[in-house]
């Protein structure tokens, strides 16, 4: 059994991580601000410090004779980061340094940083892979370059075990409070509004199901990669508008579909090659984008009060 701290552990990926270690019979401790997670969704297995990573003191008590630290908490909205990139660098930036400098206080073995892909890279010949220059198009971009700079820097100066995953475009159960694009598409859809897609619905993602990210970190947290770069997504490239057609085929209904202008700060295409995770970690996706929105569906379906469309 080994200790996890997951930071950001209320949020959505980090719930079902979190589930994920409790399940495995891990001792897990989460931090979390609850600023938009919520302590309900958190396995009861696990135990919960409610702090700010921009409070160091509360990242040390969180990081004390723990093992392992899995960094999630994050600004994570793009356009956000282009109204307010301070608050955006004091969160990604300045925070996720308080949480490297804890976990090496604590003699932390592994510390595993959720980054981002196509924010990083920006609009490049794709797919996007670890050997790219970085060129961020957004302040939330580069406050993750700015992390993974900090984690290859702890790792060569502290010796403290870094690992950075560059996620693509994660949907899932628990994604509720997210604005990526699946769980605000859901979420209109619920509540009986049209869908918005910003832009002609040309441009594209790297949809990635929860449950096979998790398998990335956990991969991660055993592997013995040193301040190494990872593309975590799928290889797949989908068009918003191919995304739409498939959640029409999930909900089994037509769907209002409106477009608006683009939003600065956002790339136009993107998906990843996961050449360097498949052949050095061992990782796998295995969930295709109809399984996943089915599943992610009738998650959302399930919470909603309302009444809600039938399933496909």
């Amino acid at each position: 059994m080994a200790s996890y701290l997951v930071t950001g552990g209320c949020g959505f990926i980090g719930v079902n991580l979190v589930s994920r270690l409790v399940a495995q019979g891990q001792r897990v401790r989460a931090l979390d601000n609850l600023s938009l997670g919520t302590p309900q969704d958190l396995d009861p297995g696990a135990e919960l410090i409610v702090g700010d990573i921009r409070d160091s003191a509360a990242v040390a008590k969180a990081a004390h004779g723990m093992e392992i630290v899995v960094h999630l908490a994050a600004h994570t909205r793009v356009v956000e980061s282009v109204s307010d990139p301070q608050l955006n660098f004091e969160i990604n930036a300045a925070g996720t340094l308080n949480v490297l400098r804890a976990a090496a206080a604590a003699g932390a073995q592994k510390f595993i940083f959720a980054s981002t892909g196509g924010a990083i890279v920006g609009e490049q010949e794709l797919p996007v892979h670890e050997g790219m220059v970085p060129c961020p198009k957004s302040p939330y971009g580069a406050s993750k370059l700015a992390g993974e700079a900090y984690c290859s820097a702890f790792c060569g100066s502290f010796g403290l075990n870094t690992v950075a995953l560059r996620f693509s475009n994660v949907y899932g159960t628990y994604s509720h409070h997210k604005g990526s694009v699946i769980a605000q598409l859901f979420k209109h859809l619920i509540d009986g509004e049209p869908l918005v897609i910003y832009g002609d619905g040309r441009q594209t993602r790297d949809f990635l199901y929860v449950n096979d990210l998790i398998d990335a970190v956990l991969l991660a947290a055993k592997a013995n990669v040193p301040g190494q770069v990872f593309q975590i997504a799928t290889g797949r490239e989908t068009s918003l508008t191919d995304l739409v057609a498939l959640m029409r085929e999930v909900v089994g209904h037509q769907l209002n579909v409106q477009y608006q202008p683009p939003r600065a700060g956002e790339v136009f295409r993107n998906y990843a090659s996961i050449a360097k995770a498949r052949n050095v970690l061992g990782y796998e996706p295995r969930t295709s984008l109809r399984e996943g929105l089915h599943l992610t569906w009738e998650w959302f379906s399930s919470r909603s009060d309302e009444p809600v469309l039938p399933h496909a």
